[in-house]
C-alpha cells in the first residue's frame, strides 16, 4: 500500500515545496504544459535536473515539476470487457517506467496532473490505457489527481469547461469523476500566461490542504496483482460508478463565476468581501475598474469580479469608460458567469427610474440576462426582525415588478455578521447552483473576451445598448 506523508520543510519561512507530476499520452501536451508554468518563474534560470525534472520558484511556492513519458495508445479497438488484459494497457506500468517516475518525483507528488488535450477525443480506449497507469503508482492515489485540459481555446465560445465534459461522454465524465472532479484548463499559446498558471497553482494547494498537508508516496514496482483497493475501484467504475457520474454531470458545477453589479455605493465590494471570507476588494471607495478574485469557499471554487457602480437613474447617465469597463469585467469571467448579482442595499426605495435603470443596465449583458440574475439585498441588518419578503411586499409595486423580472430569485446578506454566520453564505452559493441547474440548457450567461470587444470597439460596432 502506498502512503500519504507530510513534509518536514513544509512549515517555517521557506516557501512552501510542492511536487507536481504530469501524466498524459503522447501529444496531450505535457511539455507544453511544463514551459507554460516555467515561463511563470520569479528569477528565471537553469534550474533543470534533467529534462524532466525542474526545480523552480512561482509566486509563494517552491516547485518540483516533472514531466514524464507519454503514454503510447493502440490503435486498434479494445473490447471493453477484455481491455484489461491487452497488453496495450499493462505495458504502460511496467516496473522500469513506475521505478523512474519514483525517482523523479521522490519522496512523492504533491499533485498528479493528467493532462487531456481538449482538441482530440477522449475515448474508452484512452480511458483504459491510463487506469493501470495511475492506479499502477498506489492504492489512494486519486485522492491526489487533477485534470488538466490543454488546447482551452478549443472550447467553443458559448461554453464553459463543464460543458465540455458532460458533451465529451462517458470515458471522460469517468476520470473526472475519479479526481474528485478536480480540473483546470489552460491555453498555453496565450502570450500573457499568468492568470491561468496561478490559477491552477490555487487549485493544486487547496487539494493539498484537503489532504491535509499530505503528499503520496508511491509505491516500489512489484509484479502486477491487484490490492483489494484497486480490484473495488475497478469493480466499482463498471457497475454503479457510471450512474453517479451522470448524476453528477447533471449537478451544478463545482467552480462558479459570479459578476457583482449595481449602482454606485450599493455595497457591492463589501458583499465580495463577505463571500469569500477575506478583505480582497477595497470598500467604502468608488470601483475604478473591474477585479477579479477567488477562493474555496463551502466546497466550491467562486470566482467573483467586482465592477465600477452605474447611475442610480439612467444608463445614459452613466459614464462610457464605466459602461465598458463593466463589460470589460464580465470578459474576465469567460466564458460567462453563472450569476449576476444585483446589489441593491435593503435601505433603499426602488423607485420607477431606478428600476428603469436597473433594466437597461442589466441589458448590457444581452436580453437573457435576467435569467441569470439574482437580486441581492445588502445591509440586511436594517430588516431587523422583518422578514426579507415582508420588506419586498411593504416596498410595493416597483420592487416586485423588479422581483419579477428576475424570475424571483434573491437573497438577503447581513455584513455585520459575516464572521459568525457562515450559513449565509452557503445558502446563497446553494440559491446560484439551483439557478443554475434551472438554466440547464444555458448554465452561464456567455460573454466576449476582453480582446474581442477590443475588436468591435476599434472596428466601430457598437458594444454596449
Amino acid at each position: 500500500m502506498a502512503t500519504a506523508s507530510s513534509d518536514l520543510n513544509a512549515e517555517g519561512s521557506c516557501p512552501p515545496t510542492r511536487r507536481l507530476l504530469l501524466l498524459g499520452f503522447k501529444g496531450s501536451g505535457k511539455t507544453s504544459t511544463l514551459r507554460t508554468i516555467l515561463s511563470q518563474e520569479r528569477n528565471p534560470s537553469d534550474h533543470s535536473l534533467t529534462e524532466q525534472q525542474h526545480w523552480i520558484d512561482i509566486l509563494n511556492w517552491r516547485l518540483l515539476v516533472v514531466d514524464t513519458l507519454g503514454c503510447q495508445l493502440e490503435t486498434e479497438d479494445i473490447d471493453e470487457k477484455d481491455s484489461e488484459n491487452q497488453p496495450s494497457v499493462i505495458d504502460q506500468c511496467c516496473p522500469e517506467n513506475q521505478q523512474s517516475i519514483i525517482d523523479q518525483c521522490s519522496p512523492g507528488p504533491h499533485a498528479v496532473l493528467i493532462v487531456v488535450p481538449i482538441s482530440a477525443p477522449f475515448t474508452e480506449l484512452h480511458w483504459q490505457g491510463l487506469w493501470p497507469r495511475v492506479t499502477a503508482l498506489g492504492a489512494g492515489i486519486w485522492r491526489h489527481t487533477m485534470v488538466l485540459f490543454t488546447c482551452a481555446d478549443q472550447i467553443p465560445k458559448d461554453k464553459g469547461v463543464e460543458e465540455f465534459i458532460v458533451d465529451a461522454g462517458a470515458a471522460l465524465q469517468r476520470l473526472v469523476e475519479r479526481c474528485g472532479c478536480r480540473y483546470h484548463a489552460v491555453d498555453n499559446n496565450l502570450s500573457d500566461k499568468s492568470a491561468q498558471v496561478a490559477e491552477l497553482l490555487q487549485k493544486v494547494e487547496e487539494m493539498v490542504q484537503e489532504n491535509q498537508g499530505w503528499f503520496f508516496e508511491m509505491e516500489r514496482p512489484s509484479i502486477l496483482f491487484e490490492d483489494e483497493e484497486m480490484q473495488r475501484e475497478r469493480e466499482e467504475d463498471r457497475g454503479t460508478g457510471m450512474e453517479r457520474t451522470l448524476a453528477m454531470f447533471r449537478s451544478p458545477p463545482r467552480e462558479l463565476r459570479v459578476l457583482l453589479v449595481g449602482w454606485r455605493g450599493a455595497g457591492k465590494s463589501s458583499v465580495g468581501n463577505v463571500l469569500l471570507g477575506c478583505h480582497v476588494f477595497e470598500s467604502g471607495q468608488p470601483t475604478a475598474v473591474s477585479v477579479r478574485r477567488q477562493a474555496f469557499v463551502a466546497g466550491r471554487r467562486l470566482t467573483i469580479v467586482d465592477t465600477p457602480g452605474w447611475d442610480w437613474f439612467s444608463v445614459q447617465r452613466t459614464p462610457s469608460n464605466i459602461r465598458k469597463e463593466i463589460k470589460l469585467g464580465a470578459g474576465l469571467l469567460h466564458p460567462g458567469p453563472h450569476a449576476l448579482l444585483l446589489v441593491i442595499p435593503v435601505v433603499s426605495t426602488l423607485t420607477l427610474k431606478k428600476r428603469q435603470a436597473i433594466k437597461s443596465h442589466l441589458e448590457m449583458f444581452g436580453e437573457e440576462a435576467c435569467l441569470h440574475t439574482l437580486v441581492l439585498f445588502s445591509c440586511g441588518d436594517w430588516l431587523y426582525d422583518t422578514s426579507i419578503e415582508d420588506h419586498i411586499q411593504r416596498n410595493g409595486g416597483e420592487l416586485l415588478k423588479l422581483m419579477k423580472h428576475c424570475w424571483n430569485c434573491y437573497h438577503v446578506l447581513d455584513c455585520t455578521k459575516a464572521s459568525k454566520d457562515k450559513a449565509q453564505v452557503t445558502e446563497l452559493l446553494q440559491k446560484i447552483e439551483e439557478m443554475v441547474a434551472e438554466n440547464a440548457q444555458e448554465p452561464f450567461l456567455p460573454v466576449k473576451l476582453n480582446q474581442e470587444l477590443d475588436e468591435e470597439e476599434n472596428s466601430g460596432k457598437c458594444i454596449l445598448h
